[in-house]
């Protein structure tokens, strides 16, 4: 095989390899046979709250694991936390249920209507691991 030819054999996987090992290790939304609308919900929960919580169906890992590594800032861990909907929209509109750090409409309207519809859905129960090429 002369030189040119390996070179546009190879070069192209080489880019291709190049993707592959930079992608590893990202984690996705990734909600299964969700509707658009619980889908819209994990992204704006993802972008908005994922600093302060956790849940894994959002790929959100805001939450202290360790007791005392806890923050003030750190809010409940979802995958363990069972929430339902009322609940979710009073403490997205009035900054969490203790007077926490959570700032007072962080989202409004459809959008926390949409992520307080995400988690009372996916709240609750950890997300199966999943492998992204």
């Amino acid at each position: 095989m002369s030189r040119r030819r390996l070179r546009t054999v190879l070069g192209p996987l080489a880019v291709l390899a190049t993707v592959g090992v930079v992608a590893c290790g990202e984690q996705t939304v990734s909600t299964p046979r969700a509707d658009e609308q619980i889908n819209h919900g994990a992204m704006i929960f993802h972008e908005r709250c994922s600093g302060c919580h956790t849940l894994s169906y959002a790929a959100a890992e805001g939450s202290a694991i360790k007791p005392n590594d806890k923050e003030y800032k750190d809010g409940p861990n979802f995958d363990q936390r069972r929430e339902d909907e009322n609940s979710v929209l009073y403490a997205i509109q009035n900054g969490g249920f203790s007077s926490g750090p959570t700032p007072q409409d962080i989202v409004v309207g459809l959008h926390a209507q949409d992520v307080a519809k995400f988690l009372s859905q996916f709240s609750g129960r950890k997300a199966p691991k999943t492998i992204t090429p």
